[in-house]
């Protein structure tokens, strides 16, 4: 094999290895920074990373619980989610596929503190979704449900 032909194949191997960790980083980083926005109120660059018919679901029989449709029913939940004052974090994020054809699975922690600085709720779990060219088109949140039922008695004591 000549050189010229050596050194292609070498290149389209590190790329063929390379890309697929870098994609996943960028999902990682994006992932983790919209996050924080979220935690800051913002929540522009979440409802960004969503495809227009998106689809979430969330398990359980709390007032969290159901399954929407679309950007719109979804950025209620967000709004939602921001006014009571949840904080997610990601502890891990893994990357599968293609741009045009990406699995997402997410190990997060979340928590609420009240006017004190008080943790009032904690949970963890996982996130698992699909995208496309960069919009999340469905997700499912697994966690803890009776905690979210916990969650919503609280909210109701200081009339959230």
């Amino acid at each position: 094999m000549p050189v010229r032909s050596r050194t292609a194949v070498a290149v389209a191997a590190a790329a063929g290895v390379a890309l697929p960790a870098l994609y996943g980083a960028a999902v990682g980083a994006m992932v983790r920074y919209n996050a924080r926005r979220l935690g800051e109120g913002d929540l522009e660059p979440q409802l960004r990373a969503y495809a227009d018919d998106v689809r979430f679901v969330f398990p359980g029989r709390s007032s969290w619980a159901g399954e929407f449709r679309g950007k719109r029913e979804v950025e209620k939940w967000l709004r939602r989610f921001v006014d009571v004052g949840l904080k997610i974090e990601f502890d891990d994020v893994l990357v599968s596929g293609a741009p045009w054809a990406t699995r997402l699975c997410l190990r997060f922690h979340n928590y609420c503190e009240d006017e004190k600085g008080e943790i009032v709720y904690t949970n963890e779990g996982t996130i698992y979704g699909h995208a496309r060219w960069g919009r999340l088109t469905h997700y499912v949140v697994f966690e803890d449900t009776q905690r979210g039922e916990e969650f919503d008695t609280y909210l109701a004591s200081v009339g959230k």
